[in-house]
């Protein structure tokens, strides 16, 4: 059965991302022939080829922020051959919502943001006490305007590679018999984020007694946190520390976390990530 071709224009954190995927599952659920087509940053597609949900990527080549007029225009113009049925606008801007109704997409759909009326002919208007969450948020643009969600909602679910795990553990020297804490010690918005490093490090302490090991997941940026962490560790204890941090793509803190037994993160991507893999 075909169904509608559908361009979902993509959040722009990593949270976000993971989050969006309810939309994607209750299109299918809504629609089953539908194809869905995601037009997000380029670090996404590493998480979007985990959502079985999602035929197809474009790379949205803007930094966070940028205008670019002239360039999304040139892509819009480009996005008309494609003769998508729907758009669906997650962000709230104004220039993610101009490229669909540039490339002409016939119904554009999203909750009413900042000077887009003239770019939406399917704009929502948010009652927050009704929507709480932003994952109710995602999936009521799946349904026509006022209808009720299914209940309860679809839940992300990533697909992790197990065979990656286990080339991952093979090149980092994990073992695959200890039991394995991951912390996420990072956050995007800085310190106040952020749970303290010594509470990181007493916790990372009392499991590390127990015989676990220590994986330390997070970007480039979070090397400093990740540091200061196993500084704090007892020096016996410190060779069961693994400081991942910076040294793994998204796709590898993905598959790593899917090979965690407990993930104690601060409110980041990595968090999102770790409760669509299903780890307590």
């Amino acid at each position: 059965m075909t169904g509608p071709s559908i361009l979902v224009i993509g959040a722009a954190w990593v949270g976000d991302m993971v989050m969006s995927q309810a939309l994607f599952m209750a299109l299918r659920q809504r629609q089953p022939g539908c194809r869905i087509t995601v037009l997000a940053p380029a670090w996404s597609r590493p998480l979007l080829a985990r959502m079985p949900e999602v035929d197809a990527a474009i790379d949205l080549p803007f930094a966070h922020g940028e205008l670019n007029l002239g360039g999304r225009l040139a892509l819009a113009r480009g996005l008309e051959p494609k003769r998508f049925d729907q758009a669906i606008v997650l962000p709230n801007s104004f220039k993610s919502a101009l490229i669909p109704a540039v490339a002409g997409i016939p119904l554009r759909t999203g909750w009413r943001g900042e000077w887009r009326f003239w770019l939406l002919n399917d704009i929502r208007l948010l009652d927050q006490r009704k929507y709480p969450r932003m994952v109710e948020r995602c999936v009521a643009l799946a349904y026509p305007a006022g209808r009720a969600l299914p209940d309860p909602l679809p839940r992300p679910r990533l697909r992790a590679d197990p065979q990656r795990l286990a080339a991952l553990r093979e090149q980092f020297a994990l073992d695959p018999a200890r039991p394995v804490l991951a912390l996420c010690p990072g956050a995007e918005f800085g310190p106040s984020k952020r749970w303290p490093e010594a509470h990181y490090a007493s916790l990372a302490t009392t499991y590390a007694e127990r015989g676990w090991q220590l994986w330390l997941l997070g970007s480039q940026r979070d090397r400093p946190v990740t540091d200061a962490i196993i500084e704090r560790l007892p020096a016996a204890l410190k060779t069961q520390a693994h400081n991942l941090a910076g040294t793994t793509e998204l796709a590898d803190a993905l598959d790593l976390l899917a090979g965690a037994d407990l993930v104690v993160s601060n409110d980041s991507g990595l968090m999102h990530i770790a409760a669509a893999l299903d780890r307590p």
